[in-house]
C-alpha cells in the first residue's frame, strides 16, 4: 500500500488558498475527509487533490468564426 501523506489544517488551507477556519469547519461537518489522531486533526493530501479535481471547470471549446 502507498504512503498516505497527512496535512495539518494550516497546510491544507494553504494548498487550497483558504483560511484554516474554513477547512476546520469543512472537516467538522464532514465536507472533507479527515483523520483524528488523538486530538490532532489531519487532512489526507489525496482529499485535497480530490476536492480540487471535483471543482475544476473545463475550458470552453474554441468557437468557430
Amino acid at each position: 500500500m502507498g504512503t498516505l501523506k497527512l496535512l495539518t489544517i494550516e497546510q491544507a488551507a494553504e494548498r487550497l488558498g483558504m483560511k484554516p477556519v474554513t477547512v476546520r469547519m469543512w472537516a467538522a461537518t464532514r465536507k472533507i475527509a479527515r483523520c483524528k489522531i488523538g486530538r490532532a486533526v489531519r487532512i489526507p493530501e489525496s482529499e485535497i487533490e480530490r476536492l480540487i479535481a471535483a471543482s475544476l471547470i473545463p475550458t470552453a471549446p474554441e468557437s468557430r468564426r
